[in-house]
């Protein structure tokens, strides 16, 4: 019984850092987003982060292959300038949805 507990706490921990690595991905898109507003430049800044040590090393503590069809995402989503918080958000997918479906 001891090692189902064990395994079971050591798996609740995993998930909770994953949970903290991609909380820094989101602060990441975020601080991005906002440079791209000001200067222009936030999707090559994420890339350059997400293609340095610290960068494929959080993303892949967080659960997500460092490769560079994820880098290509990440500047698609700050060319977007959608904050994180909003784009996660019910109302901004519904809205999605019903645009998808108006040009349908």
């Amino acid at each position: 019984m001891a090692d189902y507990d064990d395994t079971a706490f050591n798996h609740e921990q995993g998930s909770r850092a994953r949970k903290l690595f991609a909380a820094v991905v989101l602060a990441a898109l975020d601080d991005a987003i906002l440079d791209h507003r000001r200067y222009g430049n936030g999707p090559e800044v994420i890339s350059r982060w997400a293609r340095s040590r610290d960068g494929r090393e959080v993303l892949t503590c967080a659960g997500i292959d460092p490769n560079e069809r994820v880098v290509d995402g990440l500047m698609e989503f700050v060319k977007r300038g959608v904050r994180t918080s909003v784009a996660l958000s019910r109302e901004e997918s519904e809205r999605r949805n019903q645009q998808r479906a108006r040009a349908a």
